[in-house]
């Protein structure tokens, strides 16, 4: 008979499809814009929103995106890393709604972005928000549920720490 390892007795099943999901989504998407766009090429969309193609050979920023090649492959370590250690941790606490919710977005952008590095030696980034002349670095879906699991992942523990005092 299998363990089952949270309260909702699905352990952590739903959380890695939540992570599928967005994987697909983020792929789906970067599909596009590559089938799409040429590199640099740009749709006007609204006064503070482009699509844009845009190559990330850095992380976040464009931190390191300028180094000789090596970066590549320190980033998908770091984010093959990064999803051995958020596998473990959403089965270690399957049952943490919020903070497995944080965890599968983070996954599930993580991989993405390693699927970009893998397949190409970049990130694929297409949403350019812009305002008064002042434009956002390009980002992507993947990007995105990076964030928002991030942001999740304070609540949680702002959320935590309350209930704790």
């Amino acid at each position: 008979m299998a363990r089952r390892s949270s309260a909702s007795g699905l352990g952590i099943w739903p959380w890695l499809g939540l992570a599928l999901v967005i994987v697909i989504v983020d792929q789906f998407t970067k599909t596009l814009i590559l089938g799409y766009y040429k590199l640099g090429d740009a749709t006007y969309v609204t006064s503070f929103f482009n699509v844009v193609r845009a190559h990330n050979t850095g992380a976040a920023f464009s931190f390191l995106a300028d180094a000789a090649g090596w970066q590549r492959w320190f980033f998908m370590a770091i984010g093959i890393a990064a999803a051995i250690f958020i596998v473990w941790m959403l089965k270690s606490h399957a049952g943490q709604k919020l903070f497995c919710f944080s965890m599968a977005a983070i996954l599930g952008g993580a991989i993405g972005n390693v699927i970009d590095r893998m397949m190409h030696g970049y990130v694929v980034d297409f949403l350019d928000f812009h305002l008064a002349g002042r434009h956002f670095p390009a980002f992507n879906v993947a990007d995105s549920a990076i964030t928002i699991g991030a942001v999740c992942l304070i609540l949680d523990e702002l959320r935590r720490v309350k209930r704790g005092k």
